[in-house]
């Protein structure tokens, strides 16, 4: 069980949004958050907007405690890559974290294990977050074969370099992500647990402070109970982080009983 975490909650704004919608919606985030910031209402927040926003929204969210993300990187600092972009290039821009291993890119690109961990690699190397997506789609849970299957990504896609600091797990079940289901708190728990005992295993002093975050169809009326959970950390939002009152209200609710 890990400790009294600071929360990290993550808007992944996916490919959606063009330079007024990101500009109008990241700027409205950050004045929501540095009010919140002045009642001292202890979040880590961040925002993870496509390529092409990037550049706008770091503007946007300046002298906010908003922080900048990005979707993806390559496992290389520079060279002959079209259409790719180096974490080099994002930590440039004002990205503090870069998702890596999202389902949707392991399904749809056939990103494997060992380039999730090249790509982790690439961020710790360019001093950023690595958020490294673990998940089972329906058909591996049914068959009861979720522990294993995220077992097996976490001990693939976890680089030697993995610490606390540059370093969170987000636990995505496939089946939760988009379909309006949610995995219920003792679901998300148990893997969670399963997770925190991994870290435990390989990395031995991270394990208690290594946040690790819970995604798939979070809303206001389920992350209270899903943050409840001793070893949920915080959240990955994906579609409710692309309307500031919902996302908002995600935060205020995951806000720790004890602050």
């Amino acid at each position: 069980m890990s400790g009294p975490l600071c929360p990290l909650i993550a808007g992944n704004w996916k490919m959606h949004g063009r330079q007024a919608d990101g500009l109008a919606l990241a700027g409205e985030l950050a004045r929501r958050a540095r009010r919140a910031d002045a009642a001292r209402q202890a979040h880590d927040l961040l925002v993870c907007p496509p390529y092409t926003l990037l550049s706008a929204v770091a503007q946007a969210i300046a002298d906010s405690p908003v922080a900048l993300g990005a979707q993806d990187c390559h496992t290389a600092a520079s060279g002959a890559h079209t259409g790719d972009v180096a974490a080099p290039m994002l930590a440039d821009l004002g990205c503090r974290y870069v998702i890596v291993g999202h389902s949707e890119r392991r399904a749809k690109h056939g990103e494997s294990d060992r380039l999730v961990n090249a790509k982790a690699t690439a961020a710790h190397a360019a001093g950023l977050v690595a958020i490294v997506c673990l998940g089972e789609t329906e058909a591996e849970r049914d068959d009861g074969k979720a522990l294993a299957v995220v077992g097996h990504q976490f001990e693939a896609s976890l680089p030697a370099s993995a610490t606390a600091d540059n370093t969170v797990i987000a636990y995505e079940p496939v089946w939760a992500i988009g379909t309006g289901r949610t995995a219920t708190p003792a679901q998300a728990q148990e893997v969670h647990a399963f997770i925190r005992a991994s870290v435990a295993r390989k990395f031995a002093a991270v394990a208690p402070s290594l946040r690790i975050l819970y995604g798939g169809s979070v809303k206001p009326d389920n992350i209270r109970e899903l943050i409840a959970e001793p070893d949920v950390d915080g959240a990955l939002v994906g579609g409710a982080s692309l309307d500031v009152r919902t996302f908002s209200e995600i935060v205020l609710r995951s806000r720790p009983a004890a602050v």
